[in-house]
């Protein structure tokens, strides 16, 4: 029977590009820039990498297809590259099969990149096909900014919260991920909002406005993993250990069949609850010391709350509005800004978010720092809200 792979793997190394409209940069500069971070943070040579993951969504937007692209940007020396994608979830995909490999015995140590050039697509918001001005867009009937204020209508009206709390609760997301990602120089948004400003701002989906939606960006993330002895040889110190990495996929259920209220993310249960028996957490609430979500909308961010099982079903909208997720909270959430002030390139976000926990789990996080975090998780989500890809992960210091 499989063990899972709690504590078989170290994080020795990470790196994230400047996330923004980055017009001076192709894709190829971006994934440079978040390796050569990665490198120097890992402390070791080109040559004692095995083997590595490339993930972008995007692919026709200057990258190409194959594992090819990443190889010759970073000029690898012929070891075996394959590019992932699996939706918005990419990011985290790629970091998936970097850790499998080290845990499986197949790699000693493995590479895992993500990158994304949304603003050359010349699309406004989330490409959704063929991007690029000489390929046209295909509409699909609906948009995720609709889509996801379906979901924020369902739990309204299954949770029975006005629409005045509600719209007061996902405001309060907003504000508090604005208050982070001020904090980070590398965040594409870095200013504080009000919530009078997030709640006066022009609506995009009811109840979503403007500043519920995150934006679109550019950027590169990478991670670089080995096993715990291999990281101790290389004389590393407080390891950051991954502890759990699960993904579920919809299989249609909630679109096709009639069992689900449209109120909540069916695979983000599953893969929370399998992430928490693989790292042997039974209480999240108190265990996990900091989030990071997809909060790809504010209302999405809210609802994850539940699906992680750290809010009880149907009061995660008063504790956000009590700052239990705030940074100085019960379980600070989006602590670097998250989505919302990053934007979202979609093969990078997953392996930004894990940036982060490694950051804070070692004490580098500057100004941002929280007190001794022992456990972080990140929650990543692809597709809609109706059929979806969730994958959950888990990172912690050696012992925790």
């Amino acid at each position: 029977m499989a063990a899972g792979i709690r504590d078989k793997v170290a994080v020795i190394g990470m790196g994230c590009s400047k996330f923004g409209e980055r017009w001076d940069c192709g894709p190829e500069e971006l994934m440079v820039e978040a390796y050569l971070e990665a490198m120097a943070d890992a402390g070791i040579e080109q040559t004692q990498l095995d083997a590595a993951w490339f993930s972008t969504h995007m692919d026709e937007v200057g990258t190409g297809k194959g594992g090819t692209p990443l190889s010759i940007a970073l000029r690898l020396p012929n070891i075996a590259v394959t590019r992932v994608e699996n939706f918005c979830a990419s990011g985290s995909e790629a970091f998936r099969g970097a850790v499998y490999a080290v845990a499986a015995g197949a790699a000693d140590i493995a590479l895992a990149v993500g990158v994304e050039k949304l603003k050359d697509t010349g699309y406004g918001g989330l490409p959704v096909a063929s991007p690029g001005t000489l390929s046209p867009q295909i509409i699909p009937n609906g948009s995720a900014p609709g889509n996801f204020a379906q979901l924020a209508s369902a739990y309204r009206a299954k949770h029975g919260v006005s629409k005045e709390d509600l719209k007061r609760a996902i405001a309060h997301v907003s504000v508090k991920s604005h208050a982070n990602g001020a904090k980070n120089r590398k965040a594409h948004l870095q200013k504080a909002v009000s919530e009078e400003t997030v709640l006066n701002a022009p609506m995009i989906a009811e109840p979503l406005g403007l500043f519920d939606c995150c934006g679109v960006s550019d950027g590169a993330a990478a991670a670089i993993v080995t096993t715990p002895e291999i990281a101790r040889s290389l004389g590393k110190k407080d390891l950051v250990m991954v502890k759990a990495l699960q993904l579920s996929v919809s299989n249609g259920w909630e679109s096709q069949y009639n069992g689900w209220d449209g109120s909540y993310f069916h695979t983000a249960r599953i893969a929370a609850k399998k992430a928490y028996k693989e790292a042997g957490v039974e209480d999240p609430r108190r265990q996990i010391s900091m989030i990071e979500v997809h909060d790809c909308f504010s209302v999405t961010e809210l609802v994850t709350m539940e699906d992680l099982f750290i809010s009880e079903e149907g009061r995660g909208w008063r504790d956000v509005m009590d700052g239990f997720y705030d940074a100085d909270g019960g379980v600070p959430c989006q602590i670097d800004g998250g989505l919302k002030c990053f934007g979202h390139p979609i093969g990078a976000s997953g392996l930004r978010m894990l940036y982060e926990m490694y950051l804070q789990l070692q004490g580098r996080a500057g100004e941002r720092q929280l007190k001794s975090p022992t456990l972080g998780l990140t929650h990543n989500l692809g597709g809609a809200p109706s059929s979806n890809v969730c994958s959950v992960a888990i990172v912690g210091l050696e012992g925790a």
